[in-house]
């Protein structure tokens, strides 16, 4: 339920144009998408906060307290072992997950049959919990203390992480309009995700860092054949002309490549001899380029509120006070008609 962020970069750019009133660009837009869409993330938990105060609608589609923690629930995740963000570290006290905004639970699930959820206690119960033997802490009934992004869990021989499931609201993601540069020097949309360790698209001959390959049979060799590279799912394509590798294309980024991989092409693949190889630069990833689009997080709902704060803040970027003053009783009245 992502909000597609050509398609809020487009109708902001359609909005500032077709007045004359400027022009936003990708690199500003990305930075002030990002702001707006944290700023509107942060103020889920008053608006719930305030909500959980006053009387609600049993009516169906319009219990605010309802609505307003569906918005929350697309950050709403568990910790997994296998993704780098999700990780939790340690062997007691536990690092929380590097994408964790706010802790939500912990349990304790030693096998795939038990799950325990741990009681949060504070620093001042802790030592009085512990030493009254009828209050003391144990694997059936554990505790943790959370401080400094760490949970501190008693019973202490509590120590593997693959132990411990942490339930939480994750940071939102920066948004990403990633784009290439066209001919005539205008930004052409790159509609493809944003993974960091994937390959840019497009030609990549200028990585060449060794190219024997001879007596090879001229040919565009499409999807060609390579070992090395300590990632997946790249595909290339060759073109071999004068009996050598002429130039090589990425059709297909992968994905789980690094800096200094080498990719390695046979020249027997071409009816040749000799090998040609690819030495990846930091350039060659999208980490190190524009590439890769990387669309809001928020919920679709949100779509009118994001396009009109981001217009808030391209007044300021480009010097328009009419396009604040617009842009913010646009705003005001939203929030004032969600909140009465």
């Amino acid at each position: 339920m992502a909000i597609n962020v050509d398609t809020v970069y487009k109708t902001v750019l359609l909005i500032l144009n077709s007045e004359q009133r400027g022009y936003m660009t990708p690199d500003e837009f990305n930075r002030i998408g990002s702001q707006v869409q944290r700023q509107i993330f942060e103020a889920y938990f008053e608006d719930l906060n305030q909500q959980l105060r006053v009387p609600q609608s049993d009516m169906e589609y319009s219990n605010r307290v309802a609505i307003t923690d569906e918005k929350i629930a697309e950050f709403k995740t568990e910790n997994d072992q296998t993704i780098a963000e999700k990780t939790i570290g340690g062997t007691n006290p536990f690092t929380t997950p590097s994408e964790l905004y706010r802790l939500g639970s912990i349990t304790y699930e030693p096998n795939t049959a038990t799950y325990k959820e741990m009681q949060r206690v504070g620093r001042a119960e802790i030592y009085n919990i512990r030493k009254a033997p009828l209050t003391a802490p144990t694997k059936n009934y554990p505790i943790y203390l959370y401080e400094d992004n760490k949970a501190l869990v008693y019973p202490d021989t509590i120590i593997d992480p693959l132990h411990i499931k942490m339930q939480y609201v994750k940071k939102p993601t920066d948004i990403r309009w990633g784009y290439n540069t066209g001919a005539l020097g205008q930004y052409v949309f790159t509609n493809y995700p944003y993974v960091a360790t994937s390959i840019n698209i497009g030609d990549i001959s200028s990585s060449i860092s060794s190219n024997t390959v001879a007596s090879a049979t001229d040919n565009t060799y499409t999807n060609a054949t390579y070992t090395g590279g300590s990632g997946t799912g790249a595909t290339f394509d060759v073109v071999v002309s004068g009996t050598t590798v002429n130039s090589i294309t990425v059709i297909s980024q992968g994905s789980g490549y690094a800096v200094d991989d080498q990719i390695t092409f046979q020249g027997t693949d071409f009816g040749g001899t000799g090998t040609t190889v690819l030495t990846l630069t930091s350039a060659n990833l999208f980490s190190g380029s524009t590439q890769g689009f990387t669309n809001f997080e928020l919920h679709n709902s949100e779509r009118a509120e994001v396009i009109l704060k981001i217009l808030l803040y391209a007044g300021v970027v480009i010097r328009d006070p009419q396009i604040i003053q617009v842009a913010a009783q646009k705003v005001q009245q939203e929030e004032v008609n969600e909140k009465s």
